[in-house]
């Protein structure tokens, strides 16, 4: 489940999760175990858990939507800085920017440290990102 492989990567447990989120303990368990589906829960628990897990609330549910609205939200919902590259990125690619392999070489480290050095985004949402513009 995406909230596992999240919380691995953030280095954090549940418990820490459940605390930051202010969502309850049992109910985290319950999601994470798959005895509640988190597609099924209210909009204000997975606004919380994406918020403290850094993530948009499509990312935590992609399991639950189609590829392409799936597809459609790993560009929304980045960290700040990966957002500001990457609206950077396609500026400079309507216009025709002089100074676009900057601007890809910026997008490029912000997709790196968003999956690797963060941890806010996952491996198939940074693979998405990069196959689409770099």
């Amino acid at each position: 489940m995406i909230i596992d492989t999240l919380l691995k990567k953030k280095n954090i447990t549940k418990y820490r999760l459940a605390v930051e989120s202010g969502v309850p303990h049992a109910t985290l368990n319950d999601i994470c175990s798959g005895k509640t589906k988190l597609e099924k829960c209210s909009a204000e628990t997975v606004y919380k858990l994406a918020k403290a897990l850094g993530v948009s609330m499509e990312m935590l549910t992609k399991d639950g939507i189609y590829n392409s609205d799936r597809e459609r939200a790993y560009e929304y919902g980045l960290p700040e800085y990966l957002q500001h590259d990457l609206d950077a990125y396609k500026e400079g690619l309507k216009t025709k920017s002089n100074l676009l392999d900057c601007l890809w070489c910026e997008l490029y480290g912000s997709i790196n440290v968003a999956e690797i050095t963060d941890g806010v985004i996952t491996s198939e949402h940074a693979n998405y990102l990069r196959k689409k513009y770099l």
